[in-house]
């Protein structure tokens, strides 16, 4: 048999020809109405607790054979020492190199036969470990999954190859303006707070040893601060029995580490905050305020105001200023609903040329938002988007188990998912201009730039701003 490889068929079309057959008519100017919108399907829970305050939760879904874990510890960066921060990013670093009878190869290899690879990671509320296998494998994974949570090693040689690898992350990130511009914002809003921790600075990273991280395993990973998700297609019996049998005896040793429990305070300044970078030809603008937290009762109608003005291709900002004005490739906005605060975040990315004029354009959006009410169009639009956004997520079992995992690391029950989804379908035109005479104004917005200092500065200068280098 002979394969062909690299095989271009090129098809001539003569011309004058048409591929489909068409009659030019336009389409309608006004289009069809919006049919009836379906109830997002959230997926059954079976939730239960085992006597040591671990927490799990059981999702059974047939068919497809692999099973999506989710290991969730609360307390990432707002566990850290003060004078570590973003020590949480090399605990889940090393977490899974090694416990006390396995190496990180044995891990790697088990994990690997079982169908799937291990994922850990720390955030503000968190870190958590995560992995899908082979149905087949999911009851030998809860047995990995309870080894790691309950004897990880952290040996020195692990430890210092996590070590060299996260410096040389640092090293990376500090010359892409997205980290400078997320950082220094993160730093601005939030102060002295520990969510203003985006990533392990080299101090951290370079006094930590074995030891340090030993005893911060012994403080964070606790039984009663710990959930498991499992999403798939497994029997719900022997699961159950498994994650008993494997999890049942984890009892907490020593003292608990703190968590950070104050919310921040909102922090308001008229000074430009940017990171100086010779050479740049675009500038990386950043707008952020503190918003709504999930528990928010106005939560739901702010993900709504957040869709229309920047959260959605098609939204006001996207509109205005790549699609009008052709200032940038992809603006957006986002909200980010941590356990204790909500952060609202503008970002775009802007030809040096035009930054004041993007800029101008984004505070135009912004004001918008706190000042007029939005159509019932615009609102339909936004809460069809952010509905059949959750439909398809939920459709990914990885999906499913961080979404829950974040959800009780919340504070919340799985019933908040659906409770979600029925809160955005019922927020009002009204609702939306609440939330955005609330949050939206540009006087809330910390202003962050990273480009050419003297880009910025010409830019800038004409709106009465102050400047403040990060040095």
């Amino acid at each position: 048999m002979t394969i062909l490889t690299g095989l271009v068929i090129a098809v001539l079309i003569p011309a004058g020809s048409v591929l489909f057959a068409a009659d030019n008519k336009p389409l309608p100017k006004e289009m069809p109405p919006y049919g009836p919108q379906a109830p997002v399907k959230t997926p059954v829970v079976k939730p239960f607790r085992l006597d040591n305050g671990m927490t799990v939760w059981l999702v059974p879904q047939p068919g497809f054979p692999k099973v999506s874990f989710k290991v969730s510890v609360k307390g990432g960066y707002t566990a850290d020492p003060k004078d570590k921060p973003g020590l949480a990013d090399l605990l889940a670093a090393t977490l899974t190199q090694g416990t006390a009878g396995k190496t990180a190869k044995q891990l790697a290899e088990e994990i690997a036969a079982a169908g799937g690879d291990l994922d850990s990671g720390a955030m503000a509320d968190s870190i958590t470990i995560a992995t899908t296998v082979l149905s087949e494998k999911a009851e030998a994974t809860v047995q990995l999954l309870a080894d790691i949570m309950q004897r990880a090693s952290f040996a020195e040689t692990e430890v210092a190859i996590a070590k060299t690898n996260l410096l040389s992350s640092l090293q990376v990130n500090e010359a892409d303006p997205s980290f400078l511009g997320r950082r220094a914002l993160y730093r601005a809003l939030f102060g002295p707070h520990a969510y203003a921790v985006t990533a392990p600075t080299k101090e951290t990273l370079t006094a930590t040893r074995a030891a340090d991280l030993k005893r911060e395993f012994e403080r964070r990973m606790r039984p009663d601060r710990t959930i498991l998700v499992a999403v798939g297609d497994f029997g719900e019996a022997a699961l159950s029995g498994s994650i008993r049998g494997a999890f049942g005896a984890w009892k907490a040793a020593g003292e608990a580490a703190p968590i950070a429990s104050e919310k921040p305070q909102p922090r308001f300044s008229k000074a430009v905050v940017y990171v100086a970078r010779e050479g740049s030809v675009q500038t990386a603008l950043y707008l952020g305020t503190l918003g709504p937290e999930r528990a928010a009762p106005d939560y739901a109608a702010a993900r709504v105001a957040t869709a229309i003005y920047g959260g959605m291709f098609g939204s006001r900002l996207v509109n205005n200023i790549r699609e009008d004005k052709g200032y940038t490739y992809s603006p957006g906005a986002r909200l980010t609903p941590n356990t204790l605060a909500g952060v609202l975040v503008t970002r775009a990315d802007v030809r040096n040329a035009v930054t004041g004029a993007s800029f101008n354009e984004m505070q135009y959006e912004l004001n918008r938002m706190a000042t007029t009410v939005p159509d019932e169009e615009e609102v339909e639009h936004a809460k069809r988007y952010l509905l059949g956004s959750l439909a398809l997520q939920l459709q990914s079992r990885a999906a499913v188990s961080r979404a829950l995992s974040s959800l009780w690391v919340d504070g919340f029950t799985p019933e908040e998912l659906s409770r979600q989804a029925r809160m955005v379908q019922s927020v009002k035109p009204a609702d939306v201009q609440a939330t955005g005479k609330k949050y939206f104004p540009v006087w809330r917005s910390t202003i962050v730039a990273v480009g050419e200092e003297k880009v910025i500065r010409d830019e800038l200068g004409a709106f009465g701003l102050e400047f403040q280098k990060v040095q």
